[in-house]
């Protein structure tokens, strides 16, 4: 997506209508009026925006479809030193337009569904959804950047996981194996 600032999205459109005539919409949203995704990250800079770019068009099928890009900053905390990181959030999604439920069931596997009301939908509450779901569940810095990284050279100090000698022979299937052997 271009750097090129460009004007707000809208938040209401007929996306049926924007489908029939294979409607191409970039713009972008600040992330200050996204209620849900502004309580579910750390924070974000002022002025901070989502580009979004949306196509929608129809599918062979005749279904109406709207794939889209976004990319938005924000600070996230990291789980490893809980302190505060700076991510970019970026997300590639193709949505089916559905009007109800049963509409819904009817896509194939690949296509989520976009429930949208019969002339309007809003671009802004979909773009929050597509969000928060690539919101990591547990973002952490870079090993070699985060804080904590001098504590965890104590208990990885080549990288990798450790698992001490005692954990290894706490296995309860070790336990399974040693009575299997003894039999023979």
């Amino acid at each position: 997506m271009s750097n090129a600032s460009s004007a707000e999205l809208p938040k209401i459109v007929d996306p049926y209508k924007l489908a029939e005539h294979e409607s191409i919409l970039e713009g972008e949203i600040p992330l200050s009026a996204l209620p849900r995704f502004r309580e579910a990250v750390l924070g974000f800079d002022d002025g901070d925006v989502c580009r979004v770019k949306l196509s929608f068009y129809k599918d062979s099928q005749r279904r109406r479809i709207v794939t889209g890009e976004l990319e938005a900053p924000v600070n996230l905390e990291c789980q490893r030193c809980m302190g505060p990181m700076k991510s970019v959030l970026a997300s590639r999604f193709t949505l089916g337009l559905v009007t109800s439920d049963e509409q819904a069931q009817g896509l194939p596997k690949d296509l989520e569904p976009f429930l949208t009301d019969d002339f309007s939908a809003d671009l802004w509450s979909m773009t929050e959804d597509e969000l928060l779901l690539v919101l990591a569940p547990y973002p952490l810095h870079d090993r070699g950047d985060c804080p904590a990284s001098a504590e965890l050279e104590a208990y990885e100090p080549d990288g990798s996981a450790e698992v001490p000698e005692k954990k290894q022979a706490d296995n309860p299937f070790s336990v399974l194996a040693g009575l299997k052997n003894t039999k023979h």
